[in-house]
């Protein structure tokens, strides 16, 4: 059989158009695929927070994967330097409130967080922390009182919120209550997985719950492991499996905890394991580029700053700089008025660029999930 050259120039232009055509048909499935969030939240982690990353730790810290970055300005509706407990739910329900406030307005009325509303949208939901999970951070994105210390109040209702992987500690509000409660007893009715002991394999057709201490998981240098990256990478197989969107909030909780104590050892080793954790979700984000991934703080805790190391003399008390060290210094052990970085990756990302109050982190992954349509050319 023989072809003319204009037949083959035609049968080429249509090859070529049906290529073209089953490349727009992909963009289009993936535009309309629902899009998974993934909030990462270094607790009390500012720009000298991240620096440790790059001063103590081996390798290029999983930070330099990102190429969106902007920073959020921190102050609540009550005081201009503000808590875990209203700059979490800054983060979840899109506007400020008051200090001490967990998923209410400032006239602690409840408001819908988002992770309430994509709910409603079929989103799987998880949450991942170090400390309790009643704690203020993971609590304000699905409870509501009127202050971050009701835990057994914040316990009752996470029974309730259908949060898909539940992983951190705080066993004592769900079953050593004041009022003689065993809240354990009604996830076991909700159909949970629930574990007390171990992170064991979650249950795909179930929802998941691991409340794994008393109070908090230990600490990285009291002996947590990799507790953190372990749950996450467990989540998101979860997540992955059941082939439903998701979204997901995971706390590096204790690097706060490290500048209260102004202990630089607990708060480097926390960014470490942050970073390593972050590595495990940007892998995921790259597999999976229908997601978004945003890496903030709810502000920074310490007044850090990453100066030059001296050594001095016990004698003398004299000091001599060692060029090729350099040391952490505290400036206070309470939380700071610092600009905090904001650390985004995926659909979306280019949105987080600039410098903007903390609520709008909540608009902008709303953007996310609905972008305007873009106008044919």
């Amino acid at each position: 059989m023989r072809f003319s050259f204009q037949k083959f120039m035609a049968l080429g232009i249509l090859i070529g158009m049906s290529g073209c055509s089953i490349k727009q048909n992909k963009e289009k499935s993936a535009q309309e695929e629902p899009l998974n969030i993934i909030l990462m939240i270094g607790d009390g982690m500012g720009v000298p927070q991240v620096s440790t990353a790059y001063y103590f730790g081996e390798g290029i810290p999983n930070f330099s994967r990102f190429k969106h970055i902007g920073f959020h300005k921190t102050s609540d509706k009550s005081h201009r330097i503000t808590d875990s407990a209203a700059g979490a739910t800054a983060f979840s329900i899109g506007e400020k409130t008051y200090k001490r406030a967990i998923g209410v307005s400032v006239d602690t009325i409840p408001q819908e967080t988002i992770l309430e509303h994509l709910q409603k949208q079929g989103y799987q939901t998880g949450l991942i922390s170090l400390t309790t999970v009643t704690h203020a951070t993971p609590a304000s994105f699905y409870a509501h009182v009127k202050n971050r210390d009701l835990h057994e109040d914040i316990a009752a209702q996470l029974a309730t919120a259908k949060v898909d992987f539940i992983a951190g500690g705080g066993r004592n509000y769900f079953r050593n209550r004041t009022d003689g409660k065993n809240i354990f007893t009604d996830f076991i009715q909700q159909g949970y997985h629930l574990d007390t002991l171990q992170l064991s394999e979650p249950v795909l057709d179930q929802p998941n719950a691991y409340i794994l201490a008393d109070e908090g998981i230990p600490s990285k240098i009291d002996g947590r492991g990799d507790f953190l990256s372990k749950a996450t990478s467990k989540a998101l197989n979860y997540f992955n499996q059941n082939d439903k969107p998701f979204f997901m909030m995971v706390e590096g909780s204790y690097i706060d905890w490290g500048g209260h104590a102004e202990d630089a050892e607990m708060m480097i080793s926390e960014v470490l394991d942050f970073d390593k954790t972050l590595g495990v979700v940007l892998d995921f984000v790259e597999e999976h580029p229908n997601t978004l991934l945003v890496v903030t703080a709810d502000h920074e805790t310490g007044g850090v700053s990453i100066g030059k190391y001296y050594d001095v003399d016990e004698s003398t008390g004299d000091k001599k700089e060692v060029p090729e060290k350099v040391a952490v210094y505290f400036n206070t052990d309470q939380h700071s008025g610092e600009l905090i970085p904001v650390f985004a990756k995926g659909k979306g990302a280019e949105n987080f660029q600039g410098i903007y109050e903390n609520n709008e982190i909540y608009h902008k992954m709303r953007i996310a999930l609905n972008p305007k349509p873009v106008e044919n050319e």
